[in-house]
């Protein structure tokens, strides 16, 4: 960009700031571009702006700083801006900064104009005082706090060095009370911080003493310990994913669920999370800026629950607004604060905060406003408020046309957000409320929900609603109207609309019109099946095909009915052909027939068993009121068919279910229970493909916990589903599911996003009649495998190589670390034809090298396998050295997601899972990856289980319980040919008894010699029959 273009760039920066000054995706580019710019003035006064109005990571804070340092010389303003720094967030860097800046400035103090007075700026005492306050605004981080606390020791060893000895008590006082302070705090190197006192004592205190202060400090240090072991495991977590926010919250979440929580930690572990949200939002990721709302929210709620001090709070308070000022749920918060802490006794400060100006000051960001969900928490705060006021009497004569300005302001806004509204009417619910019990006008709550049903004409809440006013105000005959003109309307729940006309009928109505009723309903039934018996049948056939497409992802391996043949599948072989299948040459492995002519069949192929159709015939139920048990949901869908299953999951802020049934044709009838109702609390009943979300192309090293903070933005996750690998190691697809329809459709807005350069992401609805357009289920034939590469070969040499064969999707080939091909590629087309086609650059020549050109499909090239590899060894056998045995597995274990957590360890090429032994078997690469996983010292968690790995095949069968289902044809991970073939043909009799289908050969004699076939050829045999005779 050129100096023109840059400060046209600016000045329209300027101009959007200057509208959204809270948005902080503007600061970050206004930042940007101030730096690319290349003057120092208007990065500063970036810088400036962006701290005015948001908080700042020290990204921002750090080079602003240092600009100051250049040109202010008062050291009081330098002071207050490392004060308003370190108020925003958490930060080593920014401490540390300060530390430097107070040793420096009391060093040249001392030379320049020695402070006589103890509390005078930069003396000896007052910078004690201030880097000691440094120091514990950092302790609460555990494994980086040492950095400040040795700064401090160190200076404060060389002041008492360099006082007098006549006047060293307090020296050493301070030194002994900082030791003992920081024993007292949970921290990873209390070990180091324990020597160090030791070695003060010896040196400074009188000798006699020396035993019983270690003592009494080991006491002390012996509960530090302790609190720090409980959470080594989640900050060996953070280290080793490099501070995941997905770690975050896990971290977040225990100390929140402790016992007896230890406010000093939980609120560590809070603003370090914070922190690092708060830094991944400002560098671009749109996920971050949930994660940051989320962690302020539970850290707010977590002080506020466990009794911390009210300053405390206040501080944090403010602290959340200026991090989010899009928040409504924080800002909300901040109200509720101020109306629970207001005492009218006390004599508050000018500038203290009232729940008008907040609310003003919330509204004033225009951040609120883009989001319902943030509108109305924000306005329930203002109007309980005034409520509360108004009840209390303490309310003035505008209190109550206050109170419904405020609410009918809310509404107004949350109709101007979204087409559809607040589908739950929480606002419109609270202001018919306060007509009708604080004004007694109930005329007035009638209006609301006229006006309201003018707005949401498809919603049989808001016409109960209407239709009750109506009833409580005895306007039967308008209600009838209501009623009669609605209930042929395409409503959401008509059936509840019905219900409703005909209970008002039996309560108020003549025969007449109770008749007239009913007829009118019989009627709209009528209609409405018949729209839904098109809508079920179309439902039908896609939950179908939603069976198919999340099998593909992650269904077990089934054993497949056998022919007559008996040749049965090995372990990870799902779509062998069948052997011995009519119009095929009878297999190398196959028992020689007796002679004496084909026998007729009369054996019949058992047909495969039936599989259990569970996606196709399960609905996801979500809004689940808290406490419900299965039986009451068994009890709500048993007349739409038999239910197989119940299964309830508690989500963190969400309770849903899965109901099963035991034939597909029950749910059309499942569907109809939607916006029903239990425990008075309604519900949502919905297809589960329509709350899920086929995700490709994303960049190899995301993982489960990416996903989950990318898409968690958009609304509850349920379930993140990812494909096994054992046949296709390159597989990058996943489904993402959320508990509503809704969620999904706007995580849709990431379709086509960059997350690395070139790379658009897809993103779909898995909506089974796009499956063809979007499944890598024929992705091995569409895949070829080339080797025999010159190292000097590229990406591009071999894009123009086969894309003369048909459209190439990807090109991926191994390189060393100097970026030269390894000697090998993949390269997948668009379309199988071409992959196919591709096959004939066998053996072409390219940069010298004669290359080799097969189809990729592993289990295809397993069939053409030399029987023994490199080493030597049987392929059986070469496996089982580099597989380890995994134990101690959650229930539902995906392959996929293991893999995901043991490639952050080890090079694994494929996983297999045994779910009803809750073990699985791992194939490494090589033996010594093999034993970097055995011998790992550091425990290695899933979920929240800790996994134990063992040899494959030493501990199995020896233990109490066999390792894994013993396998039909010899061992896990074994190709189809990989056993003992002896040779057939001329002058050889081929030996039954032996290869992959002994098992149906006749036995052979006792002594272990193979039996001969009856009549077999010879050479003599098959020259009589070259010579005619």
């Amino acid at each position: 960009m050129d100096d023109a273009s840059n400060l046209e760039a600016l000045a329209n920066m300027l101009t959007e700031l200057s509208q959204n000054p809270y948005d902080i995706s503007l600061h970050a580019e206004h930042i940007r571009l101030s730096k690319l710019a290349n003057d120092d003035v208007q990065l500063q006064s970036a810088l400036e702006l962006a701290t005015n109005y948001l908080a700042a990571i020290d990204d921002v804070w750090i080079p602003l700083i240092e600009a100051k340092q250049r040109v202010v010389e008062d050291a009081t303003e330098l002071l207050g801006l490392y004060e308003k720094a370190e108020s925003d967030y958490l930060s080593i860097p920014i401490l540390r900064h300060h530390l430097v800046f107070l040793v420096e400035k009391h060093a040249q103090f001392q030379i320049s104009k020695r402070p006589t007075d103890p509390g005078d700026l930069f003396s000896t005492q007052w910078t004690h005082n201030a880097i000691s306050s440094v120091v514990a605004k950092g302790s609460r981080h555990l494994t980086e706090s040492q950095i400040l606390w040795d700064m401090q020791r160190e200076w404060e060893f060389e002041i008492l060095e360099a006082t007098p000895e006549s006047e060293r008590a307090l020296p050493i006082l301070n030194i002994e009370e900082m030791h003992l302070r920081r024993l007292e705090q949970p921290h990873s190197t209390l070990d180091d911080t324990f020597q160090s006192y030791s070695t003060f004592t010896s040196n400074y205190k009188p000798p006699q003493e020396y035993e019983s202060l270690l003592v009494a400090a080991s006491k002390i240090r012996a509960k530090a310990v302790k609190s720090y072991e409980r959470r080594e495991a989640n900050e060996n977590a953070l280290v080793r994913e490099k501070n995941s926010l997905a770690i975050f919250a896990q971290y977040t979440a225990v100390e929140r669920r402790a016992r007896y929580p230890d406010l000093f930690v939980l609120s560590g572990a809070f603003e370090r999370a914070i922190a690092e949200a708060a830094k991944q939002s400002f560098q671009g990721d749109v996920s971050a800026e949930s994660a940051l709302r989320s962690f302020w929210i539970s850290y707010l709620d977590a002080l506020r629950i466990n009794d911390a001090d009210e300053d405390t709070e206040l501080d944090a308070l403010r602290r959340a607004v200026r991090s989010v000022p899009g928040s409504g749920e924080v800002w909300a918060r901040f109200m509720r604060y101020l109306e629970r802490s207001a005492d009218p006794e006390v004599l508050y400060p000018a500038d203290r905060e009232t729940v008008a100006g907040t609310f003003d000051h919330a509204l004033s960001t225009n951040l609120v406003q883009k989001d319902v969900e943030q509108i109305v928490p924000l306005f329930l705060a203002r109007a309980g408020y005034e409520k509360r006021v108004i009840e209390s009497g303490k309310g003035d004569e505008m209190a109550f046309s206050t109170l419904v300005k405020v609410l009918e302001q809310g509404i107004e806004l949350v109709r101007q957000t979204s087409p559809t509204g607040d589908p739950r009417l929480r606002l419109e619910k609270y202001l018919t409320e306060i007509y009708i019990r604080l004004a007694n006008m109930p005329e007035n709550a009638v209006q609301v929900w006229q006006i309201t049903a003018k707005v949401n004409k498809t919603s049989y809440l808001v016409w109960i609603s209407y239709t009750e006013a109506l009833i409580k105000q005895d306007q039967h005959a308008q209600a009838r109207n209501v009623f009669s003109d609605i209930a042929t309307r395409n409503m959401d729940w008509p059936e509840a609309i019905w219900e409703a006309w005909i209970a008002f009928e039996n309560l108020y109505g003549s025969v007449d019109e109770l008749e007239a009723c009913m007829d009118k309903v019989e009627k709209a039934q009528t209609q409405v099946n018949h729209r839904r018996a098109k809508e079920a049948e179309k439902a039908q056939y896609e939950a179908m095909q939603l069976v198919a497409e999340q099998q593909a992802a992650y269904a077990p391996v089934t054993d497949v009915a056998q022919g007559s043949s008996g040749a049965t599948d090995v372990s990870m072989d799902v779509d062998a052909p069948e052997v011995g299948s009519s119009g095929t040459k009878r297999k190398a492995e196959q028992p020689a027939q007796d002679e004496g002519g084909k026998r007729a069949r009369t054996e019949q192929k058992q047909a495969p068993p039936l599989k259990r159709d569970r996606e196709n015939s399960t609905v996801f139920v979500a809004d689940i009121p808290a406490g419900v048990t299965e039986q009451e949901l068994t009890a709500l869908f048993k007349d739409c068919g038999k239910v197989r299953e119940v299964k309830i999951t508690q989500l963190p802020n969400n309770l849903v279910a899965t109901v099963e049934f035991f034939e597909r044709d029950s749910v059309p009838a499942a569907l109809t229970k939607d916006k029903k109702r239990i425990r008075d609390q309604e519900i949502a009943v919905h297809l589960a493909w329509k709350s899920t979300l086929y995700v490709a192309n994303f960049p190899e090293s995301s993982d489960d916990a990416s996903m989950r903070s990318l898409f968690g933005k958009y609304g509850i996750i349920f379930d993140v589903r990812w494909p096994s690998k054992k046949f296709k190691n390159t597989r990058r697809f996943c489904y993402v599911q959320f508990t509503s329809p809704s969620a999904a459709e706007h995580a849709l807005e990431l379709h086509s996003r960059e997350l690395e350069p070139g790379h658009p992401m897809n993103v779909y609805v898995s909506n089974p009649e796009r499956r063809k357009e979007r499944s890598d289920a024929d992705a091995n034939e569409r895949e070829i495998y080339v080797a025999g590469l010159s190292k000097f070969t590229t990406k591009p040499d071999l894009e123009r190589l086969f894309k003369t064969y048909g459209a190439v999707k990807e090109v991926r080939m191994a390189t060393e670390l100097d970026g030269n091909s390894k000697g090998f590629a993949f390269v997948e087309f668009e379309q199988e034809k071409d992959a196919q086609a591709a096959l004939g650059a066998n053996n072409y020549e390219l940069k010298k090298r004669r290359i080799a050109v097969t189809l990729a499909d592993s289990r295809v090239r397993a069939r053409n396998r030399n029987l023994f590899s490199d080493s030597g060894l049987g392929r059986k056998a070469e496996t089982k050295i580099r597989s380890v045995r995994c134990r101690n597995l959650p229930p539902g274990t995906q392959e996929g997601l293991l893999q995901q957590v043991l490639e952050k360890h080890a090079l694994v090429k494929r996983v297999e899972v045994f779910v009803d032994q809750r073990e699985a078997v791992v194939e490494l690469e090589n033996p010594a990856e093999a034993g970097k996983l055995l011998l790992r010292s550091e425990p290695i968690v899933f979920g929240e289980n800790t996994l134990t790995f063992s040899e494959e095949g030493r501990d199995g069968p020896s233990g109490s319980r066999p390792a894994a289902p013993p396998p039909k044809t010899g061992g896990l991970f074994v190709p189809r040919a990989a056993v003992s073939r002896p040779r057939a043909g001329l002058g050889h009799s081929k030996k039954l008894g032996s290869g992959i289908n002994a098992q149906h050969a006749v036995p052979g004699p006792s002594n272990g010699q193979p039996s001969q076939p009856k009549q077999g050829k010879a050479q003599d045999d098959f020259r009589k029959m070259l010579g005619g005779s």
